[in-house]
């Protein structure tokens, strides 16, 4: 009885893994998925990653085919990432049913020790959603799917138990009030809460042990940032370049993107939502106090709308090429960005 039991249990748990092999993450939360595919890479031989670990973009059917038809690697196991956001937003990428069939044949018949991971960025801010009514989207959903959302700004709870667990990770702690102040200056902006608890824990240390103070010292504050919106939209851009300048001493040009994106979204809900309930508007943008939704609105007040999209526009432009290495002087792109 004892060997059938274990018998039993390498089954299923050869079974389980079996079906673990195959995932689809999707949604506007870039960062969490990045999370859990680092995760992932973290479990393969360092020796063998160059073979073992393959990116791919976009792939014909022909290239598809072929990595989902992969054999076993003899030195482990081995991970594939495929990005597909462009299958369900781009044109010209539509499969036929019967290479639909392959690809569905592929992935339930896929081997022990290759996991594919299946990714779609959906952009974010920009409303879109993909087609569940898809074929394609049916068929990944069957495997191990998951949608990373991005956190509601005003479910400050949920954001805090993100940035301790984030900190816990990092052999950080971090208290309420330290994560209230960084939200009040980030909002729900994941990637840029990671890289502010990477250059506290240097001023942490040794106790490791981050203050509501230390917040207020070192990381972008929203002055700071109101700053150099705030000329762009009085058409003063020498000033507002002058400004940035100033923080690339203390900040890295992406963090500094990354936080104008942040409070560019909360002006432009503001404008839009300008004869909405204080409340509502709290709401959607985060803002915990109803006098400064109202001081934000007379600031706003001669500010075309158009103007504070077309600004996002420029900054998500030049963040997307940033970080798919299509920029190489990062300072000048962001200048550019910022007074085009």
């Amino acid at each position: 009885m004892p060997a059938i039991t274990e018998l039993l249990r390498v089954f299923v748990f050869l079974l389980y893994n079996s079906f673990m092999a195959v995932y689809f993450f999707y949604g506007e939360e870039d960062f969490n998925i990045d999370i859990e595919l680092d995760k992932m890479r973290s479990k393969l031989n360092p020796d063998f990653l160059a073979m073992s670990y393959k990116v791919l973009d976009t792939p014909d059917f022909t290239d598809l085919i072929t990595v989902l038809r992969s054999s076993p690697m003899m030195f482990g196991s081995s991970l594939a990432v495929i990005n597909i956001q462009n299958y369900f937003f781009g044109e010209n990428y539509n499969f036929e049913d019967k290479e639909l069939e392959e690809i569905q044949d592929s992935l339930d018949n896929n081997q022990d020790g290759i996991d594919i991971v299946f990714v779609a960025r959906i952009p974010r801010g920009e409303g879109k959603k993909i087609d569940s009514r898809r074929k394609l989207f049916k068929i990944l959903s069957k495997y191990n799917s998951k949608e990373f959302q991005p956190f509601k700004t005003y479910k400050t709870a949920e954001i805090t138990n993100w940035i301790k667990t984030r900190a816990k990770d990092k052999k950080l702690k971090i208290d309420d009030e330290a994560c209230l102040t960084l939200i009040e200056q980030i909002g729900n902006n994941l990637r840029q809460f990671d890289n502010e608890l990477d250059k506290l824990k240097l001023i942490a240390y040794p106790e490791n042990i981050i203050s509501k103070k230390m917040v207020q010292d070192n990381c972008i504050s929203n002055q700071d940032l109101f700053n150099i919106t705030n000329y762009l939209m009085k058409g003063e851009k020498g000033k507002a370049v002058m400004e940035f300048k100033q923080l690339l001493n203390v900040k890295y040009p992406l963090e500094i993107l990354s936080a104008l994106q942040t409070m560019l979204r909360q002006w432009i809900i503001v404008k839009a939502k300008n004869s909405a309930p204080v409340q509502e508007v709290m709401k959607l943008t985060g803002i915990r106090y109803d006098f400064m939704v109202n001081n934000l609105k007379k600031d706003l007040k001669n500010i075309p709308l158009k103007d504070l999209v077309k600004l996002k526009e420029n900054l998500y432009d030049v963040e997307y090429r940033i970080k798919s290495g299509q920029v190489i002087d990062i300072d000048s792109e962001v200048e550019i960005a910022l007074i085009r």
